[in-house]
């Protein structure tokens, strides 16, 4: 069984070309999410985790839960918005699931995973430290994409002059074009990191955020 360390696809059925009632999509992904929460805690089942650890991970689960729920229900105005945080929401569930073996977060305006901020360019600061003396670097989410990001409106991060190297103790900042973006206007992106041993790539694990533009 692979572990479900990233989510890279979109919604899994085609409930949003079946309605243009925002209400009621709304209610048919807050569903969604509660049923596909259920396949992720079987996999922390599977993985027959120690307490402490089985129970982190549960909590994590739990909480995107209800913040995502959250976030249909009163932040996302069009079916695209709410398409937008009920993939961040199916995202950091999997993060949750596979775990953080070394430690990484990801900052806008000092907060992590759900967050504001007005149109521009947004600081996203990346920080994380490896396990055991080893080194991390800015890692690619998929294949030759660095970043996953799916919104709203236009987003980018800027990918010239990317720290390429390797960091002791890492602490980053990215810039994410939002110049376009209006009010109520919704942003998931994920960055991720490798975790290095000797030039090898030992472990890597993606961080989502959402930003709700303000």
């Amino acid at each position: 069984m692979a572990l479900p360390m990233d989510y890279d696809g979109l919604r899994v059925d085609d409930a949003s070309l079946r309605t243009d009632n925002v209400n009621d999509y709304k209610i048919t992904c807050i569903d969604f999410i509660k049923d596909i929460a259920n396949d992720y805690f079987a996999w922390v089942d599977y993985y027959k985790l120690g307490e402490e650890e089985d129970k982190k991970r549960r909590a994590g689960i739990n909480s995107t839960i209800e913040r995502t729920n959250e976030w249909i229900a009163k932040v996302a105005q069009t079916i695209k918005a709410v398409d937008v945080v009920m993939n961040d929401g199916i995202q950091k569930m999997a993060e949750s699931t596979a775990g953080k073996p070394f430690q990484i977060g990801v900052f806008v305006n000092g907060i992590s995973s759900y967050t504001m901020a007005k149109p521009g360019i947004i600081d996203v600061n990346v920080k994380a430290a490896g396990r055991k003396e080893r080194k991390t670097k800015l890692g690619f989410h998929f294949k030759n994409d660095r970043f996953r990001i799916e919104s709203t409106c236009d987003a980018f991060f800027d990918e010239t002059n990317l720290p390429d190297s390797e960091f002791e103790l890492m602490d980053i900042h990215l810039k994410l074009h939002l110049e376009n973006a209006k009010q109520r206007d919704v942003v998931s992106f994920t960055v991720t990191v490798s975790e290095i041993e000797n030039d090898v790539e030992l472990d890597r694990r993606g961080l989502t955020t959402i930003i709700h533009i303000v």
